[in-house]
């Protein structure tokens, strides 16, 4: 028997023997295992971050209001938005010059892997300009019209923004929203002209364009290619030239306004905050307005892009608070900070996003239930524009009813679910919120209001207790090249749109706004557009309130009995179509019965779809090999009296992979 020390001399020869065959090939040699002090020594640090995270704490004194900046870029999906943040990083020695250098600012992987900004994202970039250094607070906002709400709160952190327009595509839908929302909140607007290195592009057209639409001169426009780094830096100067520093006071007491948080499962909350007053460091004591609790600060930094922690941070610069709050609710956004005993106004926040489209979640597995209840806080944390209320289903057990700012929306939501939380969820299918407006004072008394909203549609009421139903519009914009025009009008009028106005914004662009019931774009509309224009139609919309409509209720029976998770609200003029598409799906997903299944669609009494799935049928006539029909139709009778017993006393449960797969094609179609 070997004895230990025989043990830790083999282990030495062979760690020799390793090394010296490793040198021989040229391949690294092995290292040592560490003895046991060295194994309490700090690791080597990590080469994957630049140069920037490995610095001492910055002294952010050093920069005062007047060298201050803050601003966002703004565009439309995919006018390189985040491609020109990575070379500001660059410029800027934020992040080192390497190829690998792609959506640096990007961090979640569902933005990774659909390439679009779903979250706005904090950059604290030095810049040294005629002899003086300057701080600037970029943010990089998302551009599809479902993350609008990034973008409107990040405005409310800066003084400026850089409105970044494709110079092959020119002026999009997306790209007028977002101006409007900086025009509104009296920013400072550069345009920039970016992929000015590509074949078609044609910056002079899109100049004319930002003039005529923006009444920008065009002599303002910055023409750049972000990829290729050409005239980047023209930018950054425009920056300090053209947005103003920010109005506040480093003197007053301390107001913060927490514009962005995440959680942390070791450091709690971590609040992305904008001080509009006074100073704050480690080791204050800080009140939030929203809950009256009083924290200590545990660590302040700022964002280069990852987080720097710094001494201080002062009145009028972006940065990163964590106080030890530890539970999800504790962090609100749009929330003021104050130091404690130093009472201060609190700032005015955020108008509370609308939900445009919402939708039932549950857990797989019941047994996942408080799991998933967890994780929905903690994403609703980072993504403050969804809402959510509990819900229970007979089918599907207990969870919740999310309302989302549209169904791309839902569909990131679902996603990041899955991937950062690993929870598995079912989502029924999406609806709309619609109002109904009660009829008799008994029922007025008993909802406690005249006009009701129902978001479940299984607690859609009967006609005969509303005076009207009303549904939600919207203004749609869509910009498209004229020759696509004529098939878009034909696609909106059969959505029910009312055309409110037609604009050329050039020679062959065109720009036109309808009125949308929203039930008719949810789903698949944006789809239909891109289709019919070979994919050069945009489209935006914006809400614009609610409208008289003829609405039904349309429930889905199996044998007779109702299916609460498939009762949709429709349109009167839509539901035979609706009706027939649900009851075909359910025919192809339903596993069969020793009895027959009838599927129908039913508005009230009246039966508008029916598909029917075949029972299995065993073959009374086998042995039956000739002789007297009598004696087959005796068989055959007692078989169809046995099938009908059978299905008074059969009960038809639908599977939950059934319920998956209808609902799933239903929002894919």
């Amino acid at each position: 028997m070997w004895t230990l020390a025989g043990q830790g001399c083999w282990r030495r020869c062979a760690l020799a023997a390793w090394a010296t065959r490793a040198v021989r090939r040229g391949l690294p040699a092995p290292r040592p295992a560490p003895t046991r002090g060295a194994a309490a020594e700090s690791k080597p640090p990590d080469r994957s971050y630049s140069s920037a995270d490995r610095k001492e704490k910055i002294d952010m004194s050093r920069f005062p209001v007047e060298n201050t900046r803050n601003f966002s870029i703004i565009a439309h999906v995919d006018h390189g938005k985040s491609t020109l943040a990575d070379r500001l990083l660059e410029l800027t020695g934020a992040i080192d010059k390497t190829k690998n250098n792609k959506q640096v600012l990007d961090k979640l992987q569902v933005e990774r892997e659909r390439g679009i900004t779903v979250k706005a994202q904090t950059a604290s970039l030095f810049y040294d300009y005629e002899g003086k250094q300057y701080l600037l607070n970029l943010i990089d906002t998302p551009g599809h019209v479902d993350f609008s709400y990034e973008v409107s709160r990040s405005l409310s952190a800066c003084q400026g923004v850089l409105l970044v327009v494709d110079a092959n595509e020119g002026i999009q839908a997306q790209t007028v929203a977002n101006f409007f929302l900086a025009f509104e909140a009296q920013l400072s607007v550069i345009p920039v002209i970016n992929k000015i290195d590509l074949k078609n592009a044609d910056p002079e057209r899109v100049e004319k364009q930002i003039e005529k639409v923006f009444d920008i001169p065009s002599d303002e426009c910055i023409k750049i290619s972000a990829k290729l780094g050409t005239n980047v830096e023209s930018v950054l100067q425009a920056v300090i030239k053209r947005i103003p520093p920010p109005k506040v006071h480093r003197k007053n007491p301390l107001r913060a306004l927490v514009f962005d948080s995440t959680f942390d499962q070791y450091r709690g909350v971590i609040a992305n905050v904008a001080l509009f007053d006074g100073v704050v460091s480690k080791g204050d004591k800080i009140v939030s307005v929203h809950t009256q609790k009083t924290y200590e600060v545990n660590e302040v930094g700022v964002l280069n892009p990852n987080e720097q922690p710094t001494h201080k941070l002062y009145a009028g610069q972006v940065g990163y608070l964590i106080a030890g709050m530890k539970d999800v609710t504790e962090a609100q956004i749009g929330d003021t900070l104050y130091l404690h005993k130093q009472p201060v106004e609190p700032l005015p926040g955020f108008k509370s996003a609308k939900p445009m489209v919402f939708a039932g979640m549950y857990p797989i597995d019941q047994s996942e239930y408080n799991n998933l209840k967890s994780a929905i806080e903690k994403l609703t944390l980072n993504d403050s524009s969804v809402t959510v209320h509990r819900d229970s289903s007979l089918a599907l057990g207990a969870g919740w009813r999310l309302g989302f700012l549209g169904l791309l929306h839902m569909e990131v939501f679902n996603q990041r679910l899955e991937q950062e939380y690993n929870a598995s969820v079912t989502l029924t299918t999406p609806t709309v919120p619609y109002k109904a407006v009660l009829s008799s004072a008994k029922l007025i008394k008993e909802y406690r209001e005249k006009e009701i909203t129902i978001i479940n549609p299984a607690q859609f009421p009967d006609k005969s207790k509303v005076t009207e139903y009303l549904e939600p519009i919207v203004l749609g914009t869509i910009i498209t090249p004229d020759e696509y025009t004529g098939k878009i009008m034909m696609l909106c009028q059969a959505r029910r749109a009312v055309q409110k106005n037609m604009m050329y914004i050039d020679q062959n662009r065109i720009m036109l706004k309808y009125l949308f019931p929203l039930n008719e774009i949810v789903v698949d509309f944006y789809d239909s557009l891109k289709s019919l224009s070979s994919g050069y139609a945009s489209f935006d919309y914006e809400d614009a309130g609610y409208q008289t409509a003829e609405l039904v209720k349309m429930d889905i029976l199996l044998n007779g009995n109702i299916v609460e998770e498939l009762v949709t609200v429709v349109h009167k003029d839509k539901a035979y179509s609706a009706g027939k598409a649900i009851c075909e799906r359910l025919k192809d997903s339903l596993p069969r019965q020793l009895f027959e299944i009838a599927i129908q669609a039913a508005l009230g009494s009246k039966i508008i779809a029916r598909e029917t799935v075949k029972a299995y049928r065993k073959n009374v006539l086998a042995k039956c090999y000739g002789g007297d029909i009598t004696r087959k139709m005796k068989l055959l009778k007692r078989q169809t009296e046995g099938k009908k017993k059978l299905r008074k006393v059969g009960n038809v449960e639908v599977p939950k992979d059934a319920f998956i797969k209808v609902l799933k094609t239903q929002s894919d179609k």
